[in-house]
């Protein structure tokens, strides 16, 4: 039983990747804003990481987004307002549109390097990961352009997590400690 959705919380697997995600893509977050501050001999090995994890967000999210259509989510309760009700599905639908958009734009951005052949990408340095061909042999200035638009639209979806992320936790501790209700015991994995 402790595999399937109760009425009040998430099953298992889903509290799993939830936090897994939620971890790697935290983790991710750091990585990119420390990375040109790190010395020069780390700098390859934080990015390699960097994209390592995004690439496996991106497998986990689709592994979760099907369990998902899979094993309905419990309803929130009803005590919630239906405009909180509605502000939460907006903004979770929202998260998982960016746990896909994020690491496809920065595998996209990463493809279209100039550089990326020269280069060679390991998933965490176990194999070699594909890019995608069809973003590369355009001529040196398009390759550039191509690369830089790619870069900012990976850029424009991290502040866009962040901006989720924080409406995300807002409204979860919103809801545990001034609404009263059992919000974290919906989605921690405690008993």
């Amino acid at each position: 039983m402790s595999g399937m959705t109760t009425h009040l919380r998430y099953t298992r697997l889903a509290m799993l990747l939830h936090w897994l995600i939620a971890a790697m893509m935290i983790t991710n977050v750091m990585l990119a804003l420390i990375a040109e501050s790190l010395p020069d001999d780390w700098v390859r090995p934080a990015i390699d990481t960097h994209k390592s994890i995004g690439i496996t967000v991106l497998g986990l999210g689709l592994v979760r987004l099907l369990w998902r259509v899979a094993n309905t989510p419990p309803e929130m309760p009803a005590a919630y307002p239906s405009l909180e009700r509605r502000a939460a599905h907006v903004a979770h639908w929202a998260l998982y549109g960016v746990m896909f958009a994020l690491p496809l734009s920065g595998w996209l951005h990463d493809s279209a390097w100039a550089q990326a052949a020269a280069h060679p990408m390991y998933l965490f340095g176990l194999f070699e990961w594909p890019r995608l061909g069809f973003v590369g042999g355009f001529s040196q200035p398009m390759q550039d352009q191509l690369h830089d638009l790619l870069g900012w639209a990976h850029t424009s979806f991290g502040y866009l997590l962040y901006a989720l992320l924080a409406l995300h936790i807002l409204g979860a501790l919103k809801h545990q400690f001034i609404d009263r209700h059992a919000e974290f015991q919906r989605i921690l994995p405690l008993n």
